[in-house]
């Protein structure tokens, strides 16, 4: 059986600080699905477990934020 999904209200910030050019191309990709494909571009995210190992694989590149 699969597990049930945690519905959760927080969101997050994240903004590309780092270039994709170079990189693998699947930091590319997730790059693009996370919204960003410019330097300093800012997406205000769901934060669900899905979105957390996008960041994760791409942490070097990124920064993420809290919204209240």
């Amino acid at each position: 059986m699969a597990k049930a999904k945690k519905t959760t209200n927080k969101k997050i910030k994240v903004t590309q600080i780092g270039s994709a050019i170079g990189r693998e191309s699947s930091q590319r990709k997730t790059l693009i699905g996370l919204g960003l494909n410019k330097m300093h571009k800012s997406k205000i995210l769901q934060d669900t477990d899905a979105v957390r190992g996008m960041i994760n694989k791409v942490q070097h590149l990124v920064v993420v934020d809290e919204v209240k």
